[in-house]
């Protein structure tokens, strides 16, 4: 709220600025609104969407602890999807599975999901007791497999209550956000 001068300083005021004139400037208003910018039209090629196929196996560390997310991602979210407060949709048990096999049920259980509209599920591959001496294989693969798919925002190991680290938890892409935007496949 503005204070209002007294009659005495208002009328100094007018006194001591009755000579003054207006600048004349050849700027802009300072206020004045400005048209939106025009967009710059790209080339077809460089509208194309980046392929993810440049994504190599062996370019992804596979420690004991798992953890990844895409840019965008909630921290807090991560966070409770990290602390296991988040409730499972869906749980998907990928032991004795060939890699070949793993990967189909895989496929299958993110295609489950999102008919299903589930926002988070668990994935149980292991910790890989048998790979004695190497790492644990579907551990790995499933590390890899889950990164190729844009459905997938973030994931993360398990809390020891549902398997510690031989199973992680999955953030998954809001299904009405994936019809609207047409994602949800494998890239």
């Amino acid at each position: 709220m503005q204070e209002r001068l007294p009659a005495s300083e208002a009328e100094l005021f007018r006194t001591a600025v009755e000579d003054a004139k207006p600048i004349e400037t050849g700027q802009a208003e300072p206020f004045r609104s400005h048209p939106p910018p025009t967009p710059i039209v790209q080339p077809p090629e460089l509208n194309e969407k980046p392929e993810r196929a440049t994504l190599a196996e062996a370019e992804i560390k596979t420690g004991d602890y798992l953890l990844f997310s895409r840019s965008g991602v909630q921290k807090r979210l991560l966070a409770d999807l990290q602390r296991g407060h988040m409730e499972i949709g869906l749980e998907l048990d990928l032991h004795g599975l060939t890699t070949a096999n793993a990967e189909r049920t895989l496929d299958e259980f993110l295609r489950a999901c999102a008919r299903q509209g589930v926002r988070c599920a668990c994935i149980i591959h292991g910790k890989g007791g048998r790979s004695e001496g190497r790492p644990p294989v579907l551990k790995r693969k499933v590390n890899y497999w889950l990164r190729r798919y844009d459905q997938v925002l973030a994931f993360c190991s398990a809390t020891r209550r549902d398997g510690g680290t031989g199973a992680v938890y999955l953030l998954l892409r809001n299904p009405e956000k994936s019809r609207r935007r047409g994602r949800g496949e494998r890239v």
